[in-house]
């Protein structure tokens, strides 16, 4: 069976009654983890160590905290106060699990879904959406991720043009597929508003809503909203339902047959502040 999964953030016990409550089996069934794998959570450390035990039974997207961890780890952002990174950046096995971090992918399209941690802009179809994703992962993967780390933060460019190129491309790439919420209809993106659907500023839509959106024909999964919750259509799931903010982590069984996606969850005890 395939199993699409929410926002871990560190929250590694969840992920294992998770994993028994669907009887998992790594020679048997495929996990696909939508981003945010570590971070704020109690166990970031045992997330990735258990992930990267799995083999090819896990593909794991990389959201914005994962990403995150890079930067710290490249001295290029100083963890946070409330960030529970640094079991992670002191640990032994730190520059494998790292370099196993690195090669973990932006965007899948799998068994029907395009799958990301945050969304795409209207302008993009899936085919774009993974070729853009491709770059940000060959930059991952290769020796100038140093210094793309240290330009990777910003907001601009907030809208696509197909003739970005160099940093202001990747970074738009980067911003799109790990931290979108809110867009208008040209695309142009807004990264202040973080409430439910129902808080897009004037002028903006949930990037889900845009009329015309070229993935609108495509089933999409995504994270990144725990605010937004569990949202389930025939084409869209979205299932960061807030494990690490004391929520659930959810799960959705993808059937063969194309039918809608069965939702398994188990409750998670953390009871952190929201956040991002």
């Amino acid at each position: 069976m395939n199993y699409l999964i929410g926002d871990l953030q560190g929250c590694c016990d969840a992920l294992e009654r998770l994993l028994q409550k669907i009887d998992f089996s790594p020679s048997r069934d495929r996990l696909y983890l939508l981003g945010d794998l570590v971070n704020r959570g109690p166990a970031s450390l045992a997330t990735l160590r258990r992930l990267q035990g799995l083999g090819d039974a896990a593909t794991c997207l990389l959201g914005n905290h994962d990403l995150h961890l890079l930067a710290a780890a490249q001295g290029v952002r100083k963890p946070h106060r409330k960030d529970t990174l640094y079991e992670i950046l002191d640990a032994p096995d730190r520059e494998a699990l790292l370099a196993w971090l690195r090669q973990q992918r932006m965007a899948v399209l799998a068994h029907g879904w395009l799958m990301v941690h945050a969304g795409v802009v209207p302008q993009w179809d899936a085919a774009q959406t993974l070729a853009l994703a491709g770059e940000v992962e060959t930059l991952l993967r290769g020796p100038e991720l140093p210094g793309f780390l240290q330009q990777m933060y910003g907001n601009e460019p907030d809208q696509w043009d197909e003739g970005l190129t160099d940093i202001p491309r990747l970074r738009f790439v980067v911003n799109v597929l790990t931290r979108l919420r809110f867009c208008t209809a040209a695309g142009r993106m807004d990264f202040e508003a973080k409430d439910g659907a129902d808080s897009a500023p004037a002028g903006y839509l949930p990037w889900f809503e845009v009329p015309g959106r070229r993935t609108a024909g495509q089933a999409v999964a995504f994270g990144h909203w725990s605010t937004l919750g569990l949202m389930q259509r025939h084409d869209l799931l979205a299932l960061d339902t807030g494990c690490v903010w004391g929520g659930a982590l959810t799960a959705a069984r993808l059937n063969a047959d194309g039918s809608m996606p069965e939702i398994i969850q188990v409750a998670c005890d953390q009871a952190q502040a929201p956040g991002g």
